[in-house]
C-alpha cells in the first residue's frame, strides 16, 4: 500500500513540474544572435534565460547581467511572473548587442531610422 502512495505523489510531482514549466514559458522567444555566421537561437523559457545568464563570462557581469539574473531566479521561485523575466533577459540580450534584428524593430509600421541608429 505505501508503494501505491509514494507512485501517486511522484505522479503529482510530474503534474506541478509540468504545470511550472507551462508557467515559465515565454509568449515570444527571445531571439539571440551572435553575429551573420551563426545561426540565431531562440530562448523559449526562463529556464533557459538562466542556462544563457550562467555560461555567461564572469568579467563581463554587470548590473543589467544582475538584474536579468535576479528576475530570472524570481519567476523560478513564483516570486514574479515568466514575462517580466523575459523583459529583463530580452534588455540584457539588447544592452549587450545580442538580440537579433528582428526583435529590435518597433510594431505597427513605425519608422525604424530611429531604432537603427540607437543600436550602433
Amino acid at each position: 500500500m505505501a508503494s501505491r502512495k509514494f507512485k501517486g505523489s511522484i505522479k503529482h510531482i510530474a503534474i506541478d513540474r509540468e504545470e511550472t514549466m507551462d508557467r515559465l514559458q515565454f509568449f515570444t522567444p527571445v531571439r539571440i544572435s551572435r553575429g551573420q555566421e551563426s545561426p540565431a537561437e531562440e530562448i523559449y523559457s526562463v529556464a533557459e534565460a538562466m542556462g544563457f545568464l550562467r555560461k555567461w563570462p564572469t568579467g563581463r557581469r554587470g548590473p543589467v547581467y544582475q538584474c536579468a539574473v535576479n528576475c530570472c531566479s524570481a519567476a523560478l521561485e513564483g516570486r514574479m511572473s515568466a514575462e517580466e523575466a523575459r523583459k529583463a533577459f530580452a534588455g540584457f540580450a539588447r544592452i549587450t548587442r545580442l538580440l537579433d534584428d528582428d526583435m529590435a524593430l518597433p510594431m505597427g509600421g513605425e519608422n525604424t531610422d530611429n531604432v537603427h541608429a540607437l543600436r550602433r
